[in-house]
C-alpha cells in the first residue's frame, strides 16, 4: 500500500463525529490557504500529496544558528546581528522555549469555536526593552544579491509563518510584538574555493504582522473538514494541476 494512505494514518484523520481535540499544525494551516482539496483529502482522507525532499543543509544552518543565538541566551546578552541593526533585544530564556523549538509539540493553544489543538514550532524567541516578546524566524537560500526585504509574492507564506506563531504566543499569554524578525542566511557563491565551508551573508528583516486573519482561518478549514463532499483546488496548486492534465490524458 502507498506512503501516502496507509491504515496507520488514519489515526490522525479529521472525524466530525469526534469529541476530542484535533490537532492542526501550523503547515497545514497554509496547506488549507493553498488549496482546500489538497487540505480535504490529506486531513480528512488520509491522502497526502507527494512530500518535497527534506532540505538538510537549512535544517544544519539551523540547528547551528539556535547553538549560536543560545550562547547569547545564557549570558544574557545581545548578539552581535542584533546590535548591527541596532537592535534592543536579548535572546530570552524562557522556560517552555525547548517544547516551542520542539516540531511536534510547539507552541500549542486550544482553540474552543473549532476544537482544533493548534501548534506550531518556533525558530528562536527574543525579547526587547519594553518586555516584549519578538518570534524570530530563520532562513536560508543561495542567491544572488542581498537579501534585505520579503518582497517575493511566494514570501507571503513566511509571512502567514510568523503570524500564527505571533498569534499562538500571545494565546499562550504572553505580550508579544507585532514585530517579528526573519535572520535570512544567503550562501555566497563567489568565493575563490570553497575549501571544506560554505559562507554567508546574514541579514535581519524586520516584519510587521496581523494575526487578524487566523481566528477566520481555522473556522474556514474546520467548515472544509466537516463537509461531505471533497472541495474544489486552489487555483495555483501545481499537485491538483498535475493531477487533472495526467487524468484528461489517460
Amino acid at each position: 500500500m502507498s506512503q501516502y494512505y496507509t491504515p496507520k494514518r488514519q489515526a490522525n484523520l479529521f472525524n466530525p463525529k469526534a469529541q476530542k481535540p484535533f490537532k492542526l499544525s501550523r503547515t497545514k494551516i497554509e496547506l488549507f490557504f493553498n488549496c482546500p482539496r489538497c487540505f480535504y483529502l490529506d486531513r480528512r482522507l488520509g491522502i497526502a500529496a507527494p512530500p518535497g525532499f527534506p532540505f538538510a543543509l537549512n535544517s544544519a544552518v539551523d540547528a547551528l544558528l539556535k547553538k549560536e543565538f543560545d550562547i547569547h541566551r545564557v549570558r544574557n546578552q545581545i548578539h552581535p546581528l542584533m546590535a548591527r541593526y541596532g537592535l534592543d533585544a536579548v535572546p530570552v530564556a524562557h522556560e517552555n522555549l525547548d517544547r516551542w523549538r520542539h516540531n511536534f509539540t510547539g507552541v500549542q493553544f486550544l482553540h474552543a469555536k473549532t476544537n482544533f489543538l493548534v501548534f506550531g514550532a518556533i525558530d528562536d524567541l527574543w525579547q526587547n526593552a519594553k518586555g516584549e516578546y519578538l518570534v524570530v524566524d530563520y532562513k536560508s537560500t543561495s542567491k544572488a544579491g542581498a537579501i534585505t526585504a520579503l518582497d517575493q509574492d511566494w514570501q507571503i507564506g513566511y509571512k502567514r509563518q510568523m503570524e500564527v506563531y505571533q498569534w499562538l504566543l500571545r494565546r499562550n499569554g504572553l505580550p508579544v510584538s507585532d514585530t517579528g524578525y526573519f535572520v535570512y542566511c544567503n550562501g555566497q557563491t563567489d568565493r575563490a574555493a570553497f575549501d571544506g565551508k560554505l559562507e554567508f551573508d546574514v541579514t535581519l528583516i524586520p516584519y510587521t504582522g496581523d494575526d487578524g486573519w487566523v481566528e477566520k482561518a481555522l473556522i474556514g478549514a474546520q467548515k472544509c473538514l466537516q463537509a461531505d463532499k471533497i472541495p474544489k483546488a486552489g487555483a495555483d496548486c501545481d499537485y491538483c494541476q498535475y493531477a487533472a492534465a495526467r487524468q484528461k490524458v489517460e
